[in-house]
């Protein structure tokens, strides 16, 4: 027990015995807990309060711990109340002297949810002055989706996964593409990519407890590549004694999905093993296009995360990860695609006020081409990073936090896109700052500059942010600036590449950085299950980095391009009711401009919204969930090159808009059996042609899956 809480727990006691002065003669008898929310994080501030007795009240401390002592041995009734979660209460059997924990639900707003992706410390999202959207763990088990490509689309507007060259997946985000928007899980990297993305399919949802979405340049808190947002894949750690998860799915062209995790947490040790396999039957689409048919393909995902915890003093957690993927490409050989993961971090709460970690995390992500006929298995990629790195955190006065840190990593890269197949190497280093200060309950003012560095190109970049929040009754202002930027990557660099025998993709060692300059102003009104959010934004990017053809060298080669322009609005309004109703829709408009004559064009489609609407109910033994949502991507005009040689020769083409729906009917059968039901495309969209930017659908299709938390039949 640390000081502070020594203090809080010395403090609450003595107010709660002046508040029952007349009730001295009874017995006493002290009741206390911890409040936590469904992904098991300790809330502060929760108001506990004897619904029998309502001068009796106390608070819970920043680790979301109570103590309160009740002039009674009658039975009562505890009741834990939080803006933003349903109000629980507990019934406290006579003569109880020991602990009582709550377990708080957040509203469908999830306004007190705490998130770090935005500041890189823990604050309640309402708090947050960079606009961060949260897919929580329910949103996630009713789509029930398999990977992180298919809840982004679900999810957030403005968001577009399409094929690239042999079916390899690119995303779109409000006009920046992946090597763009920074994935990271338990914060940190993903190593490897294909066509400027990372492998998607390497995130499951399996562990997933909740993702974090930051859109704009997030470069002063994580450097490279976070010059269009970030995305935060936060994993699970649950608390029970135990826990056993078996699930299962099938869909239609023979989709099947087979997972587990077993878990259990005793005197400080907590572990989770997660297991996910997935098969999927080539499809042959319906109509003519840009292809014929999708890719079959078998995955395979293993996790597994360790910690260890001394009271709220200290924390080391070790995880290790295995991925292998392969994919029918060819009829005569498949694709192969493997990563290992692992790392190892140490959290130390030095004071009340002070704490720092120290973590190193380990990457490889490997291919390789497999002949089903000589069974030889030729790796011909290989990504190894490793990275070092250090937070320290100071709070000053309880509500000012400077926090400071740096990275070291060590990334290599071997590559048949190199001459020889070759290997490259860079050492990267970074420093960087940041002061959360709170000079009102009304005002919080965040600060922060960063420092990097790359061997490679011996690249030196300094990146800014400003952001302020203003509170005032129901209504939040955010408005903030922020500086990007995306280093060269050492395949821009270095690329030697024969294109099937027709031309030759040549890096450039001497490519500048992208850089980018985001500004961006936004609203929010809650009241109640009530919000409304409306955010404006601008980018400006100089020096993007694409190809162009050369006709000295009568190739492909990389180069930088005349800034761009990205501008738009984000609107979203979300609802809910106490009779198990709650809805939201989101809407998107970007406008992408890019000076005529450049190497390339714009796809970003300018309008796109999805839409959320669900039903449920719950009784002792039996519950359901009714689901409906659906994205809509309006069409998009652009000019398209026809000629790798020359930017004059264009015609015009418009991809056609879209809409896609789905309803999902969930069931808690009894406690810890859920079974789902989920109709897909239920309109029967179908392309008239396939271009790359269109959904590989044949029209209606559904899945069925069952889930088992098999502890839960063992609780009582």
């Amino acid at each position: 027990m640390n000081r502070q809480t020594a203090l809080y727990i010395i403090v609450s006691c003595f107010l709660t015995a002046v508040c029952v002065t007349g009730n001295r003669t009874m017995a006493q008898r002290t009741v206390s807990g911890v409040v936590r929310d469904q992904n098991d994080v300790p809330l502060a501030g929760v108001s506990i309060a004897v619904k029998e007795y309502p001068e009796l009240a106390a608070y819970t401390d920043s680790a979301g711990r109570y103590a309160l002592h009740i002039g009674s041995d009658a039975s009562c009734t505890l009741c834990a109340t939080l803006l933003g979660y349903e109000r629980q209460c507990l019934k406290l059997p006579d003569g109880n002297k020991g602990s009582l924990d709550f377990v708080l639900e957040n509203h469908s707003q999830g306004l007190d949810m705490v998130v770090v992706t935005g500041t890189r410390t823990p604050k309640l999202l309402k708090d947050a002055p960079i606009i961060t959207r949260v897919i929580t763990q329910d949103e996630i088990q009713q789509l029930d989706v398999t990977n992180v490509q298919e809840l982004l689309q679900a999810e957030l507007p403005g968001v577009e996964f399409t094929y690239s060259m042999n079916q390899q997946v690119s995303l779109n985000m409000q006009g920046f593409g992946g090597n763009s928007v920074l994935f990271l899980v338990d914060g940190e990297r993903l190593a490897g990519e294909t066509l400027d993305n990372v492998d998607y399919s390497r995130l499951s949802l399996g562990d997933i407890s909740h993702i974090e979405i930051v859109k704009g340049s997030a470069s002063s808190l994580y450097g490279s590549n976070a010059v269009g947002g970030v995305i935060n894949i936060i994993t699970k750690q649950k608390k029970q004694p135990w826990s056993l998860n078996l699930n299962a799915r099938y869909g239609s062209h023979n989709q099947q999905r087979y997972g587990g995790s077993v878990g259990f947490d005793v005197k400080g040790v907590n572990n989770m093993l997660t297991v996910q396999y997935v098969h999927n039957d080539p499809i042959t689409l319906k109509n003519s296009g840009d292809f014929g048919s999708v890719y079959g393909f078998n995955s395979l995902d293993i996790k597994d995360k360790l910690s260890y915890s001394y009271k709220d003093i200290f924390k080391i957690t070790a995880r290790v990860g295995y991925f292998f993927r392969e994919r029918a490409s060819q009829e005569l050989s498949h694709e192969r695609y493997r990563d290992f993961s692992g790392g190892l971090k140490g959290e130390y709460n030095i004071t009340a006020d002070d704490d720092i970690s120290l973590s190193y995390a380990f990457d490889q992500y490997d291919k390789s081409d497999f002949s089903l006929l000589d069974k030889l298995d030729v790796r011909d990629y290989s990504n190894v990073q490793h990275t070092l790195r250090g937070i320290y955190n100071h709070t000053f006065n309880k509500k000012h936090i400077l926090t400071v840190g740096g990275d070291y990593m060590r990334d290599y890269l071997m590559s048949y896109q190199f001459a020889d197949n070759g290997a490259y190497y860079q050492h990267t280093a970074d420093a960087f700052a940041q002061f959360d200060w709170n000079p009102l309950r009304s005002l919080n003012v965040i600060a922060g500059l960063r420092y990097d560095y790359f061997s490679s190109a011996n690249l030196h970049h300094v990146s800014p942010k400003l952001s302020l929040m203003y509170k005032f009754k129901r209504f939040s202002i955010r408005a903030s600036y922020a500086n990007g930027f995306r280093s060269p990557t050492l395949k821009e660099r270095y690329m030697n590449f024969d294109m099937a025998s027709i031309f030759m993709i040549y890096g450039n060692p001497d490519l500048k950085p992208e850089v980018s300059h985001n500004f961006s102003l936004a609203g929010e009104y809650s009241y109640g299950n009530y919000n409304v959010t409306l955010m404006g934004f601008y980018n400006r990017v100089r020096d993007r980095i694409t190809t162009a053809w050369n006709g000295e060298i009568k190739g492909m080669v990389y180069t930088n391009m005349a800034p761009l322009h990205v501008t738009g609005v984000d609107v979203s309004a979300s609802a809910s009711w106490k009779f198990g109703l709650s809805a939201r829709v989101s809407y998107v408009f970007t406008k992408e401009l890019i000076p005529k004559g450049e190497p390339e064009i714009s796809v970003t489609r300018p309008h796109s919204a999805t839409f959320r609407l669900c039903y449920g109910k719950e009784w002792k033994k039996y519950g359901f969930t009714l689901l409906l949502s659906g994205r809509v991507l309006s069409s998009v005009t652009c000019d398209e090159y026809t000629s790798m040689t020359s930017f004059d020769e264009t015609r015009r083409v418009t991809y056609p808009a879209y809409t896609i729906w789905k309803f999902g009917f969930n069931q808690k059968i009894v406690k810890g059996l859920h079974v789902n039901f989920v109709l897909d495309n239920i309109f029967n969209y179908v392309p008239d042609y396939y271009y790359s930017n269109s959904p590989a659908t044949t029209g209606i299709t559904f899945t069925a899956g069952v889930s088992i938390d098999v502890d839960k039949f063992f609780q009582k």
